[in-house]
């Protein structure tokens, strides 16, 4: 290999050294790197013989498996793009991102190929496969990639508007896996739960081995927490990398039930925000782990870290914003103002103008090689989202906060959830980080709803309702309206953060009157 900024390649380097190690542990099944190399080519001389070329795009509905590993990999060696749909996405969500990905081929298992039957976008794509292979050996060589070439393309959780589709060439991923290896720090003796794929790609890169969780990522609910750690003894794991929710409900367990699990040596979490009381679970889950909490997004990960010990001793200062580390020696971070609009710049001097001093919240924004440039047929997106002038794109995260003096990064919330009235800024995370230290509940936040700044609660038990709105009023948070839902919507991709277009809709639907205080939902 001339140049390392391929994760195929960094693969089969990885498959030369290492052909007997485990690479992938997928429910009952192993298979050693040795082994799924050769699978790979296999693969890849056989997609070839199907007609996918070098710059095709395909689209991939396979479950997180070993054949998910081994139909990406052939994808990325014969030069195609993997594009990915979430599996909770609706059909007419489905529909939408197939029309501006326009693939060429679809892979899928056979419940995703019974869905194209009535699926008019997916009808169109010419080459249809499912996830076997026939053995079709070639003298023809591979393609060569290079930096620019797509590997990856994925969507956004947007629900409205056109899908925003992620472009990841073959040199981003190479940046974002450095980033990610110098965070993490992968070993050879690692044995990974990875439940986030990305990261199990880095691993094939390293030469870790991975363990697929069994559980369905598609609905998170249905995790069975007992499942997970028969697994993680069975195979001595001794890491996890997981969202939030996955290591919260592992971790409840483990707690519950006076679980030691003193081999586990490295956590790490991301996708939703960990607060000081969730990260405490965590702690009492995992006494001796590393476990660190990564910010990030699908354009920029990593952003910063930090580490769960000193998140917890962050309880008490819940009122300045939820604490999410040092920024990353790869990320070049900066707090501009908020402007819901294009920001059209072309100098330094011009973003220097909109630029924030320290511990002023504004919008995060970020730079560095990992940084996603561009989106797929989405010019609308890149202009919204992106700042460009000279050689530098500089992502906008629709994230607000503030960075101290001493280069630790504050999370405020979404810039589009921030609440003006009456010449105040309310910031609904903060809330949302205060109602989870309240004994009985669930989560919680702050929204604007007929022009009243409106507190609404979910709760583990529907008796607690008067202690915590006592509890509420005493600490001084005199909000207009207070109410207690059954369930407040949650992001489908992790279930951890609070769907707040949802959340909006859930009031309008039902046709909710606020007309009086402590409400209780039942549906």
């Amino acid at each position: 290999m001339s140049e390392a900024f391929n994760i195929v390649d960094l693969f089969f380097d990885t498959a030369k050294k290492y052909p007997s190690k485990t690479a992938i542990i997928f429910k009952d099944r192993k298979i050693s790197f040795g082994e799924f190399e050769k699978q790979v080519t296999d693969t890849a001389y056989y997609l070839q013989s199907k007609g996918i070329g070098k710059g095709d795009r395909v689209l991939v509905f396979v479950p997180m498996s070993i054949n998910l590993y081994r139909i990406v990999l052939a994808l990325f060696k014969i030069g195609a793009a993997a594009v990915f749909l979430d599996e909770w996405v609706s059909k007419k969500r489905m529909e939408e991102c197939c029309k501006v990905a326009q693939c060429k081929a679809f892979i899928g298992i056979f419940k995703a190929r019974i869905l194209a039957l009535f699926s008019s976008e997916l009808q169109k794509i010419p080459i249809k496969l499912g996830t076997r292979y026939s053995f079709t050996h070639s003298n023809n060589a591979f393609p060569v990639t290079l930096k620019g070439d797509t590997a990856l393309i994925t969507f956004t959780t947007g629900s409205t508007g056109t899908p925003k589709a992620a472009k990841r060439t073959h040199g981003f991923l190479f940046q974002q896996f450095k980033a990610l290896k110098e965070k993490m720090e992968p070993e050879e003796d690692d044995v990974t739960m990875a439940v986030l794929p990305i990261v199990l790609l880095i691993n094939l890169a390293t030469g870790s081995t991975s363990v697929i969780a069994d559980f369905k990522g598609s609905k998170p609910n249905s995790l069975q927490p007992q499942k997970i750690i028969q697994q993680l003894k069975k195979h001595s794991v001794n890491s996890i990398i997981a969202s939030p929710f996955f290591v919260k409900k592992v971790s409840e367990y483990i707690i519950s039930k006076r679980i030691s699990m003193p081999q586990m040596k490295k956590i790490f979490t991301g996708g939703a925000p960990v607060f000081p009381l969730e990260a405490a679970i965590y702690d009492k889950a995992f006494p001796d782990a590393k476990v660190e909490v990564v910010y990030g997004s699908t354009e920029a990960e990593p952003i910063s870290s930090i580490n769960i010990k000193i998140l917890i001793k962050e309880k008490n200062n819940i009122l300045h914003g939820l604490n999410v580390g040092k920024i990353h020696d790869c990320a070049e971070v900066k707090i501009i103002q908020i402007i819901d609009a294009e920001i059209d710049i072309r100098s330094e001097e011009e973003l220097s103008a909109i630029e924030l001093p320290l511990k002023q919240i504004g919008e995060i924004i970020v730079s560095g090689d990992h940084v996603l440039q561009e989106y797929f047929n989405n010019e609308e997106a890149l202009k919204r989202n992106k700042i460009f002038f000279g050689s530098k794109c500089w992502h906008r995260t629709g994230d607000s906060g503030c960075v101290t003096e001493n280069g630790t990064l504050f999370l405020t919330g979404r810039c589009s959830a921030l609440i003006k009235k009456d010449s105040r800024i309310f910031y609904p995370f903060i809330y949302e980080n205060y109602f989870q230290t309240i004994g009985g509940v669930v989560i919680g936040t702050l929204m604007l709803l007929n022009e009243k700044i409106t507190a609404v609660i979910e709760l583990k038990d529907k008796l607690q309702r008067d202690r915590v709105e006592h509890k509420i009023k005493n600490d001084g948070h005199e909000f207009e309206e207070l109410f207690f839902l059954k369930k407040i919507p949650r992001d489908p991709r992790h279930n951890s953060k609070i769907d707040y277009e949802k959340l909006r809709e859930l009031f309008i639907q039902t046709h909710l009157q606020i007309a009086s205080k402590n409400h209780l939902l039942e549906s």
